[in-house]
């Protein structure tokens, strides 16, 4: 699950939570990571924008629900306060779409329920730069996105059809085909046919 943080690389992190069990089991699942420097707590959104500036975060763990308080809310005040920290989201109940992650300036959503080497992941990929979301949120995002016109561009796409035998199939034309196409990259954030097949197949829009 590429990016990773770069060799040489020691991270700030911070957690945000309002549970105590949460920050104690993150942080020491976290800290044992070799390109962890140091974490800290915060139990509140001004505890964490005092934490960024004061520790010069890089990454934050970021509580959807911080007692009364927004994570989407307290992300957004984080990013503003320190631009370069990164942000991921995470939950034990809700979810929440890629749109609105990034809408508030995640780079990511995960769920508290995630195996360890799964959260893991998810964090090694926003600390390098990337982001991340749950399956099933991402898939649903996407594929809500998608009209049936491309779903059907897609699925040929996949079988290796060329533009050209897509739409003698469905009675359109190349240039209509092409535009689907990279209608279909942008959506799927993919460069090219390889990339949307792969990405598809991750996001179960196809077998």
């Amino acid at each position: 699950m590429s990016p990773s943080p770069a060799a040489g690389d020691r991270l700030r992190l911070l957690v945000v939570d309002d549970h105590d069990v949460v920050h104690w089991g993150l942080r020491i699942m976290l800290e044992r990571l070799p390109w962890i420097e140091s974490s800290y707590s915060a139990h509140t959104g001004s505890e964490a924008v005092e934490s960024a500036l004061r520790n010069q975060i890089d990454l934050a763990l970021v509580d959807l629900f911080v007692g009364p308080e927004s994570g989407a809310d307290i992300c957004q005040r984080l990013r503003s306060a320190r631009p370069e920290v990164r942000v991921l989201l995470i939950s034990g109940v809700g979810q929440m779409s890629p749109k609105a992650a990034a809408a508030c300036g995640a780079s990511g959503f995960v769920s508290k329920d995630s195996r360890g080497r799964d959260m893991i992941r998810a964090v090694a990929r926003v600390a390098g730069g990337g982001s991340v979301f749950d399956e099933e949120s991402e898939e649903t995002d996407t594929a809500a996105r998608l009209s049936q016109r491309e779903r059907e561009v897609l699925t040929l796409v996949a079988a290796g059809s060329t533009n050209r035998e897509i739409a003698a199939q469905l009675s359109l034309s190349p240039h209509t085909v092409k535009e689907y196409t990279s209608t279909l990259y942008r959506k799927l954030d993919v460069r090219n046919r390889l990339e949307a097949v792969n990405r598809a197949q991750q996001l179960g829009l196809i077998g």
